[in-house]
C-alpha cells in the first residue's frame, strides 16, 4: 500500500469544506457499522446528524451477499458500482470516519482497507473520527446531499486479502504471525462473542492486540508513531515479519492493519475472520475454545 496522506486531522478536513475548491476534489464517507450488541441503527443516526457533505458507506451493503458470512468483501464489479453511486472516481480523495465510541477507530479502518484492495490508494480517515470532529466544535448536518453518479475502474490487489485456506496452511508453514483485533476476554476463550452460535477462543499461536489500544484516549486520536511501534512490540510482535490482521468478523482486524500501515508496514487482512474460522475449522485448529475442552 502507497504511502498516501492516510490520517487527517479535524481542522484540516474543516479548512478542506471551508475552500469550494479543494472540496470538489474531496467526498466525505461515514462508514459507521455497529456490532450487533450495541442495538444502535447506524444509517438512522447518520440520517440525524453526520460532517456537512458526508454520504454514508454501508459496509453490510457493500459486500458479498452471496456469502453466508457478515460483510465480506463485494465482487470487484460490484464495489465499483456501490462507491460510483457514491460520486467517487479513481481521482476522487476518500476521507472515511465513523462515529463509534472509540474515536472512529472500529469501522472507518474497515473502509479504508476495502478501498486500498480495489485500488485505490487517495483515501483517508478522519483523526479522531466523529466524536472528536463534534468535541472540536465544528458544524454537523442533517442534510443529505445528492451526488452525481461516477465511474470507478476497480484494480483487485489479491495481496492484501487472506483466506481460511491461507491461515490453514499457515498451521503448518508458520509464514507469517497472525495478530487480533478483538478483546481479550474473547480472544482468551473467557468472554462471549457477539454473533449467535460463536464461541470465544482464537486460532493458534496468534497474539492479541485489542484495536482500542491504538487510541490516545486523553486526546481522542490516533496514538504516536512511537507509541504504536511499543504496542507493537510490548505484545510480543515483531514489525519486521509478515503479519496477518484478524479479527470477529473483518472490521477491527483493519484497525490494525491501519496502525501497521502508521509504521510503513503492510498487514493483510483475514476477511472472514474468527467468525469463519470457529465455523469451517477443527477443533484442534482453535485454542482456548470452551466449546473444545467440554
Amino acid at each position: 500500500m502507497s504511502r498516501f496522506q492516510s490520517l487527517v486531522s479535524t481542522k484540516w478536513l474543516f479548512e478542506c469544506i471551508s475552500n469550494s475548491n479543494a472540496s470538489s476534489k474531496l467526498r466525505i464517507l461515514d462508514s459507521t457499522f455497529h456490532l450487533p450488541k450495541a442495538n444502535r441503527d447506524a444509517y438512522g443516526e447518520f440520517k440525524q446528524k453526520h460532517i456537512p457533505g458526508a454520504q454514508f458507506f454501508s459496509i453490510t451493503d457493500c459486500c458479498d451477499h452471496s456469502s453466508e458470512y457478515e460483510h465480506m468483501l463485494p465482487k470487484p464489479q460490484d464495489f465499483a458500482k456501490y462507491v460510483g453511486d457514491l460520486g467517487i472516481n479513481n481521482d476522487t480523495h476518500v476521507i472515511v470516519y465513523d462515529a463509534s465510541d472509540g474515536y472512529g477507530f472500529f469501522s472507518a479502518q474497515r473502509a479504508w482497507w476495502m478501498f486500498h484492495v480495489f485500488g485505490h490508494e487517495q483515501v483517508s480517515v478522519l483523526n479522531g473520527g466523529f466524536k472528536k470532529w463534534c468535541e472540536d466544535g465544528y458544524a454537523t448536518s442533517d442534510i443529505i446531499e445528492k451526488v452525481k453518479k461516477d465511474t470507478f475502474i476497480p484494480k483487485f490487489r489479491e495481496e492484501l486479502v487472506k483466506s481460511f485456506e491461507d491461515i490453514e496452511r499457515n498451521l503448518n508453514e508458520k509464514s507469517f504471525e497472525i495478530i487480533d483485533a478483538r478483546g481479550s476476554d474473547r480472544f482468551n476463550g473467557t468472554g462471549p462473542e457477539p454473533r449467535p452460535g460463536i464461541k470465544p477462543g482464537h486460532i493458534p499461536s496468534a497474539k492479541n492486540i485489542p484495536y482500542g489500544t491504538v487510541v490516545d484516549k486523553t486526546a481522542g486520536t490516533l496514538k504516536s508513531p512511537e507509541e504504536l511501534k511499543e504496542m507493537f512490540v510490548s505484545s510480543g510482535i515483531d514489525l519486521e515479519q509478515p503479519l496477518v490482521a484478524s479479527c470477529g468478523s473483518g472490521v477491527s482486524a483493519c484497525v490494525l492493519s491501519f496502525a501497521a500501515f502508521q509504521l510503513g508496514k503492510t498487514v493483510p487482512v483475514y476477511d472472514g475472520a474468527w467468525v469463519e474460522w470457529y465455523l469451517r475449522s477443527t477443533p484442534e485448529q482453535r485454542a482456548n475454545c470452551p466449546e473444545d475442552t467440554v
